[in-house]
């Protein structure tokens, strides 16, 4: 079990949506957070002109929409205002930014250029972010002695880093574990216990995550239903309008920071014979529906899942 600690956080203008000092006991470094529009007012401060590592946060419209993964920029300088205000006229996507730096004077070139490698081989293995950056860095040579101290001072990074709303450096944990393998048996008389989501699917993202990554994401679940689904079906929209394939779900992550989820198949999704949009009202599969597994398998049309509005 990880050994609980305490972080602080000072306020200094009294909004909370402001610019933010985070620290810890026994911790020689300083988290400062900004809104990018409080850049021009908190660029002033001592800390900026110190060696240390930064990340920039935003998001951009990928394919005309906005997307649910941050994008992010991670960089380094011996003094990180510079960079940041080069990055605040030549970069747009950012809406806010977090610097680290010590508070000892501990870290130098070396010591944040490894941070910076750190960081970017992090969030490209737990894949929760778009990177901006054009480059993965190359790890820098640091003494055994040096790199275990710099270990350390990542590790408070990341502990800080979810409390100040950016999780894209954590490996997803699953919050439900349904482990489905194989269809279960149809029951003598139906469930009224919903364990099926039907999700809207377009064409191309269908067949790329759907049926290709054995996957679906950026779903929006209710909580109390988050230990209840065991399975996923998939509506196709327009020209198909209809329920064609499902699959047993093996777990379910977070996804994203819009409290949004990723369902994880257990196996290939299962083509079953097309259930019509029929006479259901318009609208009616805008967004996730549930059901019961039983009933999906009984279904000829999708008010025999949804009803009539």
């Amino acid at each position: 079990m990880a050994a609980p600690f305490t972080i602080r956080i000072f306020v200094p203008d009294g909004d909370p949506e402001g610019v933010r000092l985070i620290d810890r006991m026994n911790w020689t470094g300083l988290g400062i957070a900004f809104p990018r529009s409080k850049w021009t007012d908190v660029r002033q401060r001592a800390e900026f002109g110190r060696a240390g590592i930064y990340i920039l946060v935003g998001y951009q419209g990928l394919g005309g929409q906005e997307d649910d993964l941050p994008t992010i920029y991670i960089g380094q300088a011996d003094g990180v205002r510079n960079r940041i205000e080069a990055h605040y006229q030549n970069k747009d996507f950012w809406s806010w930014g977090i610097i680290f730096v010590s508070n000892s004077g501990g870290l130098n070139r070396a010591h944040v250029t490894w941070l910076e490698y750190a960081l970017v081989d992090r969030a490209t293995a737990t894949g929760g972010c778009h990177l901006d950056n054009g480059n993965a860095p190359q790890e820098p040579g640091l003494t055994e002695a040096e790199k275990a101290d710099t270990r350390g001072f990542l590790n408070e990074i990341l502990q800080i880093l979810p409390l100040v709303g950016l999780r894209a450096f954590e490996f997803p944990k699953a919050v439900a574990t349904p482990q489905t393998s194989t269809a279960e048996p149809l029951p003598k008389q139906l469930s009224q216990q919903p364990d099926t989501i039907i999700v809207p699917a377009q064409k191309e993202g269908f067949e790329k995550v759907f049926l290709g990554e054995d996957c679906w994401y950026a779903i929006r679940i209710s909580g109390g239903m988050l230990d209840k689904i065991k399975y996923i079906a998939a509506y196709q929209t327009l020209p198909v309008s209809a329920i064609t394939h499902y699959a047993p779900v093996n777990r379910i992550e977070p996804y994203g920071e819009g409290g949004k989820y990723k369902l994880v198949f257990s196996m290939k999704a299962t083509a079953i014979t097309p259930i019509p949009f029929g006479d259901a009202p318009q609208g009616a599969m805008q967004g996730p529906r549930y059901t019961t597994f039983s009933q999906l398998m009984a279904a000829k049309k999708l008010t025999d899942l949804t009803g009539k509005a």
